[in-house]
């Protein structure tokens, strides 16, 4: 699919997204985000990811739209739904 974001042209493809963004860790993810795979990742950082650019030339509203087109749940998450990291391995137990 053909899309502008910040006035250059890219040829993205669902498949093309999902390769960039393997190997690649989530930020912390408040605020708008995209759900690829089982993972949530800032927009912004999807969007430095495949596109290549700095964060500050392209907006939030370009890379939503895009991936949006791709077929991709884009969504808002708030601080409070975000699951704090565990603190330690016995976190993860339930001790």
């Amino acid at each position: 699919m053909r899309c502008v974001i910040a006035r250059f042209p890219f040829e993205l493809t669902k498949a093309g997204v999902i390769e960039s963004m393997k190997g690649v860790k989530p930020e912390p993810a408040v605020g708008d985000v995209v759900v690829i795979g089982r993972r949530q990742y800032p927009v912004k950082q999807v969007g430095e990811v495949v596109t290549r650019q700095d964060r500050r030339d392209f907006s939030v509203g370009e890379v939503v739209r895009a991936m949006t087109k791709l077929g991709f749940t884009c969504l808002v998450v708030s601080a409070e739904e975000q699951a704090p990291a565990p603190e330690s391995p016995s976190d993860l137990l339930g001790f």
